[in-house]
């Protein structure tokens, strides 16, 4: 695979803090080989309450040093949806041959985009999990949320028969055909395990691979909480019967 558009999907909420670095790093972030012409960022706020807007409004992409175009699509939301309503509106807004999801704080690294598309561009994957989970560097935080994250990746597993170590992750790339293969519904953390069970049922190729992970507190702005964990609960149930 050569010469292909990469979109690259940002949900954001409340966000003012980290979005204007994140969105630098993304657009500089280093790309496999010659693959990709040009680079879209769609940027899905999710109605905030801060500032987030004004900075996404604000924000201009620095000419990239390999002198790839960089597009930018911006869409607002006028009442709080959830990540996985905007991933869908960021996923309708976006027209690139390959996609990425990326959070909007600074947890995950968009220097870990070459290894996340090598599978991709080389033809051998269809859809990528960066896993938290493989070994790669990552802040030491938060046990029983990694037990949490163990024991749902476990349960999807046993429905999906794939053999994941980080279903939770926000690292998935994927093709477009894949993402045409499918209907989402879930609006909010659930989109996780529904994508990963309706993936597992088209039969398409998965590959997975270490991502560093930068772990953030409640303190500095962390979200998910437990009954997020408890709803993801009941996806997997739900979408990996079928529903």
């Amino acid at each position: 695979m050569g010469h292909m558009k990469l979109s690259v999907v940002t949900p954001v909420f409340n966000e003012r803090a980290t979005v204007a670095e994140l969105l630098d790093r993304v657009a500089a972030a280093p790309l496999p080989d010659d693959a990709f012409d040009e680079i879209e960022m769609v940027l899905v706020d999710d109605c905030s309450t801060d500032d987030t807007w004004t900075v996404l409004q604000g924000w201009q992409a620095q000419p990239r040093v390999d002198g790839k175009p960089i597009v930018v699509v911006r869409e607002r939301h006028p009442v709080n949806r959830g990540k996985g309503a905007a991933l869908r509106t960021g996923f309708s807004a976006s027209s690139g041959d390959v996609l990425l999801i990326q959070d909007a704080d600074l947890e995950y690294d968009p220097t870990d985009y070459p290894v996340l598309l090598q599978p991709i561009v080389s033809g051998r994957a269809d859809v990528v999990y960066g896993s938290r989970f493989l070994g790669g560097p990552h802040r030491v935080l938060f046990f029983w949320h990694s037990v949490g994250n163990n024991f749902l990746t476990l349960l999807s597993n046993m429905f999906s028969d794939l053999n994941l170590t980080d279903m939770e992750t926000c690292y998935k790339t994927f093709r477009r055909e894949v993402l045409d293969g499918i209907s989402l519904k879930s609006d909010r953390f659930g989109f996780e395990p529904e994508f990963t069970a309706k993936v597992a049922r088209l039969g398409v190729r998965v590959y997975e691979v270490p991502i560093s992970y930068h772990g953030r507190t409640y303190a500095e702005g962390k979200k998910i909480g437990w009954r997020d964990g408890i709803a993801a609960l009941w996806c997997v149930l739900r979408y990996s019967l079928g529903k």
